[in-house]
């Protein structure tokens, strides 16, 4: 079942995401079971909301590229994971 990830980077501005975008390079290496990936600025950070396969998707991606992307470039804590049900989607 496909399940909705908001993540909430508290102080991250948007050079810092840049740059550990740039790291994981997802265009060019789509992460396995992604669906869709967006984010953008929000009060005091940076938000994220993505759509994944499964929760387990989400979960070994973050282990294998958010994690050390975020201590490669210093980033300290955690961000803020809430999972939400996705009853539908499409790809238009």
């Amino acid at each position: 079942m496909a399940v909705g990830i908001r993540l909430k980077f508290e102080g991250l501005d948007a050079a810092t995401f840049d740059k550990a975008n740039a790291l994981v390079d997802a265009p060019n290496n789509p992460p396995d079971g992604c669906i869709f990936h967006s984010s953008g600025p929000i009060e005091g950070g940076y938000g994220v909301i993505d759509f994944w396969e499964s929760r387990e998707h989400f979960d070994r991606f973050a282990q294998e590229k958010i994690g050390p992307i975020m201590g490669q470039l210093g980033i300290e804590g955690r961000p803020d994971v809430k999972e939400f049900p996705v009853h539908e989607y499409f790809k238009p």
